[in-house]
């Protein structure tokens, strides 16, 4: 599937952010991570930081996989764009729970960070071209 150049350039970008978040999951922001772990999924602290560092692993992955692009970068969109929506659940646990964490610190803010993560979902699609793609298989 081609992509135009701007779409690219969103896609490197999204590439990079994922690489830093990765990072930041296996270094720096470990342990703030933590606090996104999901408290219905375990409230062990090493399984919480297992969930954190495997996570990790996973976006470095997509972040150089949505860098480098080519023949696999519309699966890539995809998955990228599934993992988001794996994902949430944390996301909501933070906001229900009232965690204050990645500079997160207030109910507004938990709020409104809920709201980016569809955003992250079609910025994966339309950047991998996967948004293309699906149109056209399911027209």
């Amino acid at each position: 599937m081609n992509t135009s150049i701007i779409q690219n350039i969103f896609r490197i970008l999204l590439g990079l952010i994922m690489l830093y978040i990765g990072i930041a999951h296996l270094s720096f922001r470990r342990i703030e991570f933590q606090a996104q772990v999901p408290t219905w999924l375990t409230t062990n602290e090493g399984m919480m930081d297992l969930v954190v560092l495997i996570s990790g692993y996973i976006e470095i992955a997509f972040g150089l996989l949505m860098i480098l692009g080519g023949k696999l970068k519309v699966k890539t969109g995809i998955a990228l764009g599934i993992f988001y929506v794996l994902i949430f659940p944390g996301n909501i646990n933070q906001y229900i729970n009232e965690i204050d964490s990645l500079r997160l610190d207030s109910e507004n803010k938990r709020l409104i960070r809920l709201f980016f993560q569809p955003l992250l979902v079609l910025w994966a699609f339309w950047s991998s071209g996967a948004l293309e793609y699906l149109k056209r298989k399911f027209k």
